[in-house]
């Protein structure tokens, strides 16, 4: 009997599937055999709520000395440019792009189809030309609004966009096998298989931690596979105190580790986090966590700098 994956039943036509809750395929040119687990905190940057969330998660950053990299929509920097530069313009930061205005690069069985060529080339030429001119320093890297599970692969079309815009590093493995949850803990690779070798994957980790508290009302849609590569990084309802949330990422930061990954770096919205926990507790405790564990706390940009040599 042939196997119909979940995109199938979903009705759209993309897709590869892994099996193992941890990446174990070959790693690429320029990743060392053996090396320290880095941990980088990351941030999609992408709505006006954002602005406030980013005060206080600064805050935190600054304190503990702790490097993070914020991918940023276009528009919503440009709304406050000002403040945003007061706040990221710290050595800790890298700043990097999500887009101009958080549209699709290409399709997503969940949520929804790409845009066309035309405006798939604003979204990537726009974001950089601000982030670069508001921050006076080169950016490097680009996280497509929602993320695929099959990331960049076979989309030649939109590398080579992403090659002409100048980016070195994209961010784009943010899901599961077939539009599932968690994301697994995948290693960087390149896009030497399509073409673009210089143009490097670096996956995302983990839940979009908005899904685990229900911030996009989606209820209890069926994300997960069955059985799970991860089970225990399946909570069995919506995550209820920071103390919750902190149970699943440690999940992501001792397996990173155990299996000496070349990072670990979870999925986190500026705009969910403050609603869920404005006093951040969350964040303290999994810096701490990461810190005790021995992770070397790093951005987007340290990492693509190790891998590309």
């Amino acid at each position: 009997m042939n196997r119909v994956s979940r995109r199938e039943l979903m009705g759209a036509a993309l897709g590869t599937v892994a099996v193992a809750g941890v990446a174990r395929g070959p790693m690429q040119a320029g990743l060392s055999p053996r090396r320290r687990t880095r941990y980088i905190a990351a941030y999609d940057t992408e709505s006006p709520a954002c602005l406030a969330a980013c005060r206080r998660i600064v805050q935190v950053h600054r304190r503990l000395e702790m490097p993070a990299t914020f991918f940023i929509t276009g528009r919503t920097l440009e709304a406050n440019a000002g403040e945003y530069k007061e706040l990221l313009a710290d050595p800790l930061f890298e700043v990097a792009s999500h887009t101009w205005s958080h549209k699709l690069l290409r399709d997503n069985a969940l949520c929804g189809r790409a845009v066309p060529a035309e405006q798939r080339k604003e979204e990537l030429f726009r974001s950089r030309e601000l982030i670069e001119r508001v921050f006076e320093r080169p950016c490097v890297g680009l996280r497509p609004a929602v993320g695929f599970d099959n990331a960049f692969k076979g989309a030649g079309d939109v590398l080579a966009l992403v090659r002409e815009a100048g980016y070195r590093y994209v961010s784009s493995l943010l899901w599961g096998p077939d539009c599932s949850m968690p994301a697994l803990l995948e290693e960087p690779f390149h896009y030497g298989a399509d073409g673009f070798a210089d143009v490097w994957e670096l996956p995302g980790h983990g839940w979009h931690e908005n899904l685990l508290k229900n911030h996009n009302r989606w209820g209890a849609r069926r994300l997960t596979l069955w059985p799970s590569p991860m089970p225990e990084a399946i909570p069995a309802r919506f995550v209820k105190t920071p103390q919750d949330e902190f149970e699943i990422n440690r999940v992501f930061l001792e397996k990173a580790l155990e299996a000496n990954q070349a990072h670990v770096s979870l999925i986190w919205h500026p705009w969910s986090l403050f609603s869920f926990d404005p006093q951040m507790q969350m964040l303290e405790l999994t810096f701490a966590h990461a810190r005790k564990q021995g992770l070397r706390p790093s951005t987007y940009g340290d990492l693509f700098r190790e891998v590309a040599g």
